[in-house]
């Protein structure tokens, strides 16, 4: 009989030894070990993205001298791009084709022609589509180019197309469609370009 009881009560310490030992375990897993363990995960993504900022920022910083000076840049190009947009007046025009004449002149090109499309009208701000062509030596005309690019007033090149002569004797044939800007100080509906070309464009045969 005290054999028995006492292996029965050796058995029910044992087994209260396994519980208190499993409240033991279990209370270090889920109120040590696992909020632990996630804050050990936030630092580490706290860290990453922290890592991730400096690297954005050292990169923003290392671009800043290139945007800065990309800025300097522009700024001097727009400081008088209203200066190259002139008013719109009666010989809007004639000025602009008088002015290619006498940089064609002065390259000896030779066939000019100009012929003005339909004007385009934004705000206050109007543009001239115009088909230029024009023949010379392949030097004359780059040089040509580069004078329009170099005029008082804005002229932005479209297309472009050189094409050689058929016998190769040096003379290249340039065609162009450029466009030229004005602002419009009339009333709506006027476009001051009344009587300045012809119907046929402007055509220099001398």
């Amino acid at each position: 009989m005290r054999s028995n009881r006492s292996s029965s009560m050796l058995h029910r310490q044992q087994v209260w030894v396994y519980v208190v030992g499993f409240l033991f375990v279990a209370d270090f897993i889920f109120y040590g070990y696992l909020p632990s363990h996630r804050r050990l995960q936030s630092l580490a993504e706290a860290r990453l993205q922290k890592e991730r900022l400096i690297e954005t920022a050292e990169s923003q910083a290392r671009a800043l001298p290139g945007l800065e000076q990309t800025l300097e840049t522009v700024e001097k190009a727009v400081l008088h791009y209203e200066d190259r947009i002139p008013a719109e007046t009666d010989g809007a025009l004639g000025t602009f084709w008088n002015q290619v004449s006498v940089i064609m002149s002065s390259r000896s090109l030779t066939d000019p022609v100009m012929e003005p499309k339909d004007v385009i009208v934004a705000d206050n701000l109007k543009c001239i589509p115009v088909r230029i062509k024009c023949k010379g030596a392949l030097e004359s005309i780059f040089g040509f180019c580069n004078d329009l690019r170099e005029l008082d007033r804005l002229v932005r090149i479209e297309r472009l197309t050189l094409t050689n002569d058929s016998d190769f004797s040096g003379v290249i044939s340039l065609e162009a469609e450029a466009v030229i800007f004005y602002r419009s100080e009339k009333g709506p509906g006027e476009s001051g370009l009344a009587g300045v070309i012809p119907p046929g464009g402007l055509r220099n045969d001398t």
